[in-house]
């Protein structure tokens, strides 16, 4: 590309805003040009405004940036939003009413019909639902979004099994970084030294995501998956790396061998079509029967890949095994990067991004 183009952030102090930035900052098709936060930011550079999380520095072209109100007057076209739900589920359709591909991290609008909730290497195809949003045929306006941190790793490691053999029944139970909180997240008197077996909303959220991103398209709407979907949901006092321990009941058999060239071998049209951000692996089996742990392996692919390891036979179900993926990376402002690297290659991403 000849040109950047032009992407503001919704909610660009807060720690998925802060790795769209950092994420950004050298990236070959997209340039940060407006930054949006809350009203006690507004009309302060970034750098005054934000409290910086990542080891990084701050970029020196966003450090002196000056925070905007948060509506779409003199943004850009193209939008990453990190928002809260409760805010994003006001802002993001004004946004889209306006013209804007919202490419949004919110769980806000997931699960709405015409919405695609999308991991590129698993439904790229659902980005289709775009052409039904009221918004699209109103403005050009649409809403994209990206799943839940917990979902994106479990369902990068089931996408491979559900393809080859078909899924009947899926367990999961997650061991989810505080930094999946956000900052300052939770307090360090509630999770040092201690488990908390509850994640507001985030068990409904696996359970319903998962279904949809497995689910077909038919016509214009997704049919979701109908394999029985379990989830148990927990914090630990990890930084980075949603861990989670995964049983499945497959319809075909598979031999054990097989199942890890699945995950080996799994490839998909992000790969093809060498996205920018796209892991050359999205899925990897690590051998070591102690492995993936969040201090050696939540980097590979430079955040971007799920790694998966401990496969054994299950006694209840047929298999079982270990997940680990990068929850602000790959759960949060990676997915949406990718999401919109594909967006631009399947041609809904025109002009130079400004509207």
């Amino acid at each position: 590309m000849s040109k950047k183009l032009a992407i503001g952030i919704l909610g660009a102090t807060g720690v998925v805003g802060q790795r769209f930035i950092q994420m950004l900052e050298n990236h070959p098709w997209f340039e940060v040009a407006w930054l949006a936060a809350s009203d006690r930011s507004e009309g302060k550079s970034y750098a005054e405004a934000v409290r910086w999380r990542l080891k990084s520095a701050i970029p020196a072209n966003v450090a002196g940036m000056k925070v905007s109100p948060a509506g779409p007057e003199g943004a850009p076209k193209i939008i990453f939003a990190a928002l809260e739900a409760s805010i994003a589920a006001e802002l993001e359709p004004r946004f889209a009413e306006a013209g804007c591909a919202v490419v949004s991290n919110s769980s806000a609008l997931r699960m709405q019909v015409d919405v695609p909730l999308v991991i590129p290497e698993v439904n790229a195809q659902h980005i289709k639902l775009i052409d039904t949003q009221a918004w699209r045929k109103k403005s050009g306006g649409y809403v994209v979004t990206n799943p839940n941190c917990s979902a994106i790793g479990l369902v990068l490691a089931l996408a491979p099994l559900h393809k080859r053999f078909g899924l009947e029944t899926v367990m999961a139970v997650t061991m989810q970084a505080v930094s999946g909180a956000g900052y300052p997240g939770v307090a360090s008197l509630d999770i040092l030294g201690n488990v908390i077996p509850y994640i507001r909303n985030e068990e409904e959220k696996m359970e319903e995501e998962t279904l949809k991103l497995l689910g077909q398209m038919n016509g214009t709407k997704v049919v979701p998956a109908t394999f029985a979907m379990s989830a148990q949901c927990n914090r630990v006092a990890v930084e980075d790396g949603h861990t989670e321990s995964v049983s499945v009941r497959l319809k075909t058999k598979a031999k054990a061998e097989e199942i890890i060239a699945a995950w080996n071998e799994y490839r998909s049209e992000p790969q093809e079509l060498k996205l920018p951000s796209a892991p050359e692996r999205p899925v990897v089996y690590v051998e070591a029967n102690d492995r993936p742990q969040p201090r050696f392996d939540v980097d590979m692919g430079a955040g971007m890949t799920t790694v998966v390891g401990r496969l054994r036979p299950c006694g209840v179900l047929d298999w079982k095994f270990t997940v680990l993926s990068h929850n602000t990376i790959r759960g949060a402002a990676g997915a949406a990067v990718l999401n919109a690297e594909l967006l631009k290659a399947k041609g809904y991403l025109d002009g130079d991004g400004r509207r």
